[in-house]
This record gives structure tokens, C-alpha cells and sequence, in this order.
């Protein structure tokens, strides 16, 4: 396609039924071109998918505000085991625990655009995924949560889309950061199927290594009927409890990475009764069990040692949907009914003060179970308006989610009001209810603007309104600027709002003016309002016809009425403890800088030799009432890669990324200094370092290929110097040093 012609395309776009898009406002015409695109995919057969994706690939991979990781992305660099691995190089993506204390800090989960990883919404297939809610939030604000990207093998992933800022404010509460979009393969017109395995072997003997095997198959079963079934065995080891010896900050090292165990199963059943509606019924089940490593919190697990090796938490996830897709006349629907159910089985933990999070001296089984049925649903519309051409899409959402845990709702609580008499119940539930508008408008060749209204109800925060603008103006023949503003939101989470979940301490924990005898408690609060953030973005991006590409844009996000543990109202019980609650209170600022270049060097379009770059540099990521920071996060992360293919069947890839110095948080949640005083001794900084890898592939026929590869080749380590939840320095995580990696995949 010309440049001329690609430039009336995007402006122009035309109108496709999606099988599974995130209709992204900022980026209309872009999603209509992917879309297209992901239409034919659909319904061609294997051969031809390959072909209509790469052209999405290369007009829209890493435009402002999006990224696309595409499934031969994930072939060329697999992970070991969660996807994080690899989503942690798109640009706007770093992995940081929800706050500054450093608590569980192997436990990293993906944090956009510095937003915090409960600000982080996670999809399967357009699908919100919560089982992370079914995991306790102490009172430093953090889970003991892998979070939500493992929940799908590498294996069945056909691409993974990366959306961030205001254009992710039409997905409701969660999503103030962005949006991450995990898209499985679907069922082709043949039958088809892979096996792949896949091993990584580190250098060290105290890291924990990978292996796992995993299983796609799909194709035709009738005239009209269709199916694709997925399976997955997965181990990675964890790392040896002493690994930290040495580098630690307490008596008792800090704990290095936990392994885990995943096993997955998924089948689709896929209905075309004709050539315009598709219905889709689909079920899944999957387990991950950790292989504890010594983690602990506040207090040394001394007494658990015996413990290592084995696994202390148990998640189990199922889930099952039905999906209608529809043509018409008039435009396109899809209308998803969906359902979820996660238990979370844990030995039982610290409640309260140092003990919090810790194993208890004789643990015992707990559980907590979270259940989410949803109904959701949108038209897409387009339409000429006084000759001005129009897309609209019309939606809505509805939620209900049930939380049961009570084990986490037993901390006594004597004296304290607004909680249930005698036994507490663990349940708790809430409703959301949403529609939401927005309309694509192309004002002639140069303008697109996209205006946009969702209304959220909550069964009991209330309402919201959350409205959005977002423009494209083409500059030039292969210039264009692009913005956004938004009003995004998360709403309190099922522990903060229910007053039958409490944290107590016996005085450390309390704050500095704390004068009574029978210590402090943190109560759930349910007179709570949701968190909002004013999202803003503007950009460049330059996109010629001969395969470069690059752009530059300015994020700043106003983040107000975060909620935190309060230290500031309280009463007295008669037994003079002081009882404060979960409050609206900080006021956060977030911004920074994201940037791409892609140029290509050897090839049409670069196919045979590229080089691809991402930059993303904070500039403010603070608590504005404290300056001090929401989470332990890079001042810059920057991501460069060379791929080379030198044949059809061969390619290789050499990587880098360099991350910039880390700061501590210099006072805890108390508002009282950690470090940087005579008494505490110097604040942490973790330095910049730099980690190299590299990869090849080859493919020996069209069904066989092979896969090789050196992760960390400078064998750069980084290991976790601090555990405890009120600050853990700067390193709070273990970088694993030089491992090898082989796979090897059989088709047919």
C-alpha cells in the first residue's frame, strides 16, 4: 500500500466485525485497520493468518498508547513461565509491587504508566480476570499475589495488547493505568494442532529453573461447528532459601523467588450458523500452587523453615463463557455472558503486627472463594451525520462479585463498633452496573476526534462519570499528533470496604503520637469513595511507508483520593486501643515520557535485519501530601532489540534492556523516617544495570521448529537486600543471573 493510500485507510477506516479488539478511542482508525484484519483471521485458514497479521503488526506495533506482542514475538522469546516476562519490554510497563514498602517484592506484578498493579486491568479474551481479588490486602497495601498474567500458557497465545491512558478509562474501574489483553488462538478452518517443550537451565544452582510441555489443538468437527482445546504442565523451581545470605539487611535473609507449579486446561466450542453469527461456548480450569522460599514480612519465619520446598498457597480458577457475535445490517454486536470462580487456599498467616503475612507457628489450611458472574455486551454502529462519517459504540457491563474469606475477618476486635456480633461473617459482595458511548468521528483527511462517556453504578460507593476526548490530527503526509484526557477510577476493594476486616498491632505499628495501652486497629471502611485520576496524553509519531516508525509521548496523570491505611481520625475503645480506618487520602502525581524507533536495516521493511527501541522515563511517580513514592519503580527502562533473519527458516535476536536507579521510599506508612538519619543509617539506591540476552530460531519444516537462547549474558545478578512491609530499600526483588533456554515445538 502507498503511503498516500495507507494514510486514507487509517483515516477512513473500514468497518469490520471484530472477533476481539479493545476498540481503542485514542487510536480509531487504527483498531478499525486491526480489526479488518482480525475479521479475515477469523475465518482463513492457518496458512493465510500469518500474512493478515503481520500487515496489522507493521502498521500498528507500538503506536501511541498501544503495543501489539504478536505470537511470533512470544515464539522468539518465550517466558519461562508468566507472560509478565516478556510484557515487561513494551514501552509504559515495568514490574513493581502496589506501594513503596518493597513487601513481597519477588511477587512483581505489571504496573503501566507507574499506576500501581491494582490499577492494572487484565483481560482473556476482552474478559476481566480478578482471582488476584481473593487474595488478602495487608496494610502496607500489598498482596501475596502473583497476580493475573499466568493464567494463560505461553503457548496458546495468539497476541497480547497493550493499552495505555486515557483511551483505557472506557474499561471501568481498574483500569487507570491500562489495560492488558491476553488473546488466545482460535479454531482455524483445518485441523490442526502443537506440542511444545520448553526448558531453562540457570547457571547458578541456587535459581530456580523452568521446564514445561503444552498442547494446542483445533479444527472443523461438523458443517457448522468448530473447537480448540489447550493444556499446560508447568514447574519452576524456586530459588534456594540462603540465596539472599549475605546481601540482607536482617538477621534472616531475605526470601528469593518462589517457584510455582501451573496446570491448565481450555476447550472452545465454536457455533457459525451462518456466514454473519458466530457463537462461542468455552470453559477452562487451572491450578498454580507456589513452592515457598521463605518469604515473610515483618517477622522471621524461623519456625516455618521446615516449610521451604513446599507449597503454601494453592489458587484454582475456573471459568466458563458464551459468547454471540453478529452482523447486521445496521452494524456489528457481541453479547458475553461470563463466570468465574477462584479458590484460594492458603496456610494460615499473621493478622496482626509483626506477625502479618507470616506463616503461623502451626499452620493450618485456610480458604477464601471469589465468584464473578458478568454480562456484557456492545454495538458498534456506523453512520454519515451532515456528511461527516461516524462509528459508534454503544455498551455495558454488568458485574456481580461475592467474596468469601473467613479466615481473614478474625482478627478480634474487641470494643470496636460496626462489626458483626460473635463469629464474623467473611462475605462480602458488590454489584457494578455500566453503559458507555463513544463515537469514532473522521472529520475530512486530517482530523479524527472520539468523545466518550461511561456511568458506572456501584451497589455501594455510587456513581461515577467517567468522560474522555481523545484526537488524532495528521501533521503531514507521515506525521501525526495525537491526545487524550480521561476521568478514570478503581473503586474500594472487598477487604477495604468491609468494616469486619481488621488489622491490629500492639503499638509498633502505630503512629508516633499513639498513647494508649491496648494498641491500634485498621478497620475496613464502607463509607469509602472510589480513587480517581485525571489521565492526560499528547504525542507525535511519525510513520513513513518503508517501515520506520517512531513516536514520542507526554503522560501526566493527576491520581487523587487514594486509599491508604489512615493514622488520623480515631476513637478509643474502652480498653484504650485506637481504632482508625481505611481513608481517602493521598493526592499522587504521575508522569513521564514513553518513546519507540523502529528502523528497519536489510530487507524490505526491514524484513531481514531491523531494530526496535522503547524508552520510558518517569519523571513523577509520588505521593504529592509526602513526596514519597507510590512504588519502587526505574527512572528509566529502556528496551532495544536487533532481529535478523537471515533465511525463511532461520532467525536470531540479540536484546538489551537498561534500567535506571531505584530509590527507597524514605518514610513508612506512619509518615516516620526509615532511613536517612543519624540512628537509621543512609537511605538504599539500587544503581542502573543493564541486562543482555539472546535468541534464535529455526524452523525445520513448516510444522517443526526449534527454539535456543542465553538470558542475562553478562551475568548481571541482582539480589533482595530487605523484606520488611514498612521499607525494604531499594532492592526488593532478585534479578536471576546467565541461565540457558532451549524449546522445541511439533505440528501438524
Amino acid at each position: 500500500m502507498s503511503a498516500s493510500g495507507r494514510s486514507r485507510a487509517l483515516a477512513r477506516p473500514a468497518f469490520r466485525c471484530t472477533r476481539s479488539t479493545l476498540s481503542v478511542p485514542l487510536f480509531a482508525a487504527l483498531a478499525a485497520t486491526i480489526g479488518a484484519a482480525q475479521a479475515e483471521e477469523a475465518d482463513a485458514p492457518a496458512a493465510t493468518m500469518d500474512t493478515v497479521h503481520v500487515t496489522a503488526e507493521q502498521i500498528a506495533k507500538q503506536a501511541l498508547g498501544t503495543s501489539i506482542i504478536t505470537r511470533e514475538d512470544i515464539e522468539r522469546r518465550p517466558p519461562a513461565n508468566d507472560l509478565a516476562d516478556i510484557l515487561r519490554t513494551m514501552p509504559g510497563v515495568n514490574l513493581t509491587g502496589n506501594s513503596a514498602s518493597g513487601a513481597y517484592g519477588n511477587n512483581r506484578q505489571i504496573d503501566l504508566r507507574g499506576m500501581g498493579p491494582e490499577n492494572t486491568l487484565i483481560l482473556v479474551d476482552g474478559r476481566r480476570v480478578s482471582s488476584r481479588d481473593s487474595v488478602r490486602m495487608g496494610v502496607a497495601g500489598e498482596r501475596n499475589s502473583r497476580g493475573d498474567t499466568n493464567w494463560v500458557p505461553a503457548e496458546a497465545v495468539e497476541r497480547i495488547e497493550v493499552l495505555r491512558g486515557p483511551a483505557a478509562a472506557r474499561y471501568g474501574s481498574g483500569a487507570a493505568g491500562g489495560v492488558i489483553n491476553i488473546i488466545t488462538r482460535k479454531p482455524t478452518g483445518d485441523l490442526a494442532g502443537s506440542m511444545t517443550m520448553y526448558g531453562l537451565v540457570p547457571e547458578h544452582g541456587d535459581e530456580g529453573g523452568s521446564q514445561r510441555a503444552g498442547f494446542t489443538l483445533s479444527g472443523p468437527l461438523a458443517r457448522d461447528w468448530s473447537f480448540r482445546v489447550y493444556g499446560n504442565l508447568n514447574k519452576t523451581d524456586a530459588d534456594a532459601a540462603d540465596i539472599n545470605a549475605g546481601h540482607s539487611n536482617g538477621a534472616t535473609p531475605a526470601a528469593g523467588r518462589e517457584g510455582v507449579r501451573n496446570k491448565d486446561v481450555k476447550g472452545l466450542l465454536r457455533w457459525d450458523p451462518s456466514a454473519s453469527q458466530t457463537v462461542e461456548l468455552e470453559s477452562g480450569f487451572s491450578r498454580q500452587g507456589n513452592i515457598f522460599a521463605g518469604e515473610y514480612l515483618n517477622t522471621s519465619n524461623a519456625t516455618v523453615q521446615d516449610k521451604i520446598g513446599a507449597e503454601t498457597n494453592v489458587m484454582i480458577r475456573r471459568d466458563a463463557a458464551i459468547t454471540h457475535r453478529g452482523k447486521w445490517d445496521f452494524g456489528t454486536s457481541r453479547l458475553t455472558f461470563s463466570y468465574g470462580d477462584t479458590d484460594n487456599t492458603r496456610l494460615s498467616e499473621g493478622l496482626a503486627g509483626g506477625p502479618e503475612g507470616s506463616l503461623a507457628a502451626a499452620p493450618v489450611w485456610t480458604r477464601s472463594n471469589l465468584k464473578d458472574y458478568s454480562a456484557d455486551g456492545e454495538l458498534n454502529l456506523p453512520s454519515v451525520i451532515g456528511g461527516i462519517d461516524h462509528i459508534w459504540t454503544l455498551g455495558f457491563e454488568y458485574r456481580d462479585s461475592g467474596l468469601d474469606d473467613p479466615y481473614s475477618m478474625s482478627q478480634s476486635g474487641t470494643g470496636v463498633g460496626g462489626i458483626d456480633a460473635g463469629t464474623r461473617s467473611g462475605k462480602t459482595d458488590e454489584q457494578v452496573t455500566a453503559l458507555f458511548v463513544e463515537d469514532n468521528i473522521y472529520l475530512g483527511e486530517r482530523l479524527t476526534l472520539t468523545p466518550g462517556l461511561r456511568f458506572d453504578h456501584h451497589s455501594q460507593f455510587g456513581d461515577n462519570l467517567g468522560p474522555s476526548l481523545n484526537a488524532q490530527f495528521k501533521l503531514a503526509e507521515d506525521w501525526l499528533v495525537k491526545g487524550g484526557i480521561a476521568r478514570a477510577f478503581k473503586a474500594p476493594n472487598l477487604y477495604q470496604a468491609n468494616p469486619n476486616y481488621l488489622y491490629y498491632t500492639r503499638g509498633n505499628g502505630c503512629p508516633d503520637y499513639y498513647t494508649g495501652s491496648g494498641g491500634c486497629y485498621i478497620q475496613g471502611n464502607a463509607d469509602l469513595d472510589s480513587e480517581t485520576s485525571i489521565n492526560k496524553e499528547i504525542g507525535v509519531e511519525w510513520l513513513p511507508d518503508n517501515g520506520y516508525h517512531a513516536s514520542l509521548t507526554y503522560f501526566h496523570n493527576d491520581y487523587d483520593d487514594k486509599i491508604v491505611a489512615g493514622y488520623s481520625d480515631y476513637y478509643e475503645t474502652a480498653g484504650s486501643a485506637y481504632v482508625y480506618q481505611w481513608v481517602n487520602a493521598s493526592k499522587a502525581l504521575v508522569q513521564g515520557l514513553e518513546g519507540n524507533f523502529r528502523m528497519p536495516l536489510l530487507g524490505e521493511r526491514g524484513r531481514t535485519l531491523s531494530w526496535n527501541t522503547n524508552l520510558t522515563w518517569m519523571l513523577d511517580n509520588k505521593n504529592e501530601q509526602t513526596g514519597q513514592p507510590l512504588s519502587v519503580i526505574p527512572e528509566y527502562t529502556f528496551n532495544t532489540a536487533l532481529d535478523w533473519r537471515p533465511t525463511e527458516q532461520l532467525s536470531f535476536s540479540l536484546m538489551a534492556t537498561f534500567y535506571g536507579r531505584q530509590e527507597q521510599a524514605t518514610r513508612d506508612r506512619n509518615n516516620e523516617p526509615v532511613c536517612g538519619t543519624a540512628d537509621l543509617g543512609p537511605c538504599d539506591t539500587l544503581g542502573a544495570y543493564s541486562l543482555w540476552s539472546a535468541s534464535g530460531r529455526y524452523r525445520i519444516t513448516d510444522a517443526i521448529s526449534l527454539g535456543f537462547g542465553v538470558n542475562n549474558l553478562a551475568d548481571k545478578r541482582v539480589f533482595r537486600e530487605g523484606s520488611r512491609a514498612s521499607s525494604a530499600g531499594a532492592a526488593t526483588y532478585n534479578e536471576p543471573g546467565r541461565a540457558y533456554w532451549t524449546s522445541l515445538t511439533l505440528g501438524f
